[in-house]
């Protein structure tokens, strides 16, 4: 059975996935955002974009560390598509959150743990996904951490999935109605970044060095200790990091 599926981040790195997967199961699909005439921050244009959409993916994100502005996206973001969705009768909010984040709610994960507040307490039936970092962490790495010639890039033990996989997940949720919390979903290896980052170097013939930085306080313990890896019960994915740089645009 087909379905309107609005898909906020829709022209990110999961959601441009999510987009494709469910086109391509035939499901009617409403992209979220600025370019559309949405503007999820505050809301403008969400009540229209939303009327008719049986179910809502939230995969949007921030280019930030800080946890006051991380909670300021996801906690604005989050509260406008569960309010309008409750005045529209969206019936399904489906959002995707971070593998460990809970362990350290620090920085970025501050606001994934709000959002997952405001989600599971909120008007809408609800699924939640919660994903370990995707292939594409490991160009984001390279490309924004850079001091000079240096790539400073954070001691972290990560389990990469593909964002492909990621994106068959969320819309297969959508299909199966509102579930709850679902199993995590995670790669198929675990990875040290600062390694994950050379091989994308080497791959794409990127320059620089990669330096391994420590970081400080729970969050950095929570980096290098594998708190952030798939626990016991989580489901697999199936792409190596190894595949998706064979991939990679020559």
């Amino acid at each position: 059975m087909t379905s309107k599926i609005a898909v906020a981040g829709g022209t990110g790195v999961v959601g441009r996935h999510v987009v494709d997967v469910a086109g391509g199961r035939g499901h009617d699909v409403v992209v979220l955002a600025r370019s559309r005439g949405v503007d999820l921050v505050d809301g403008t244009g969400l009540d229209e974009a939303l009327r008719g959409s049986e179910a809502v993916v939230d995969v949007t994100s921030v280019s930030t560390q800080s946890g006051r502005g991380s909670r300021r996206f996801f906690g604005a973001v989050t509260t406008h598509l569960l309010d309008a969705g409750a005045r529209v009768g969206v019936g399904h909010h489906v959002a995707l959150s971070i593998v460990g984040m809970d362990r350290a709610p620090d920085g970025y994960y501050a606001g994934k743990a709000l959002q997952e507040e405001l989600v599971t307490a909120g008007p809408v039936p609800w699924s939640l996904l919660r994903a370990t970092q995707f292939h594409e962490f490991a160009a984001q790495m390279h490309a924004r951490l850079q001091v000079g010639p240096l790539h400073p890039v954070p001691v972290m033990r990560s389990q990469p999935v593909a964002a492909r996989e990621v994106a068959e997940r969320l819309v297969a949720l959508v299909e199966a109605g509102p579930s709850g919390r679902v199993p995590d979903l995670a790669g198929p290896e675990v990875l040290r970044v600062p390694d994950m980052v050379r091989r994308y170097a080497r791959a794409t013939g990127a320059r620089g060095v990669v330096v391994p930085v420590p970081l400080p306080g729970r969050q950095g313990r929570a980096f290098r200790d594998g708190s952030l890896t798939a626990g016991p019960g989580a489901d697999l994915g199936t792409q190596t990091f190894d595949q998706w740089l064979a991939a990679l645009p020559g």
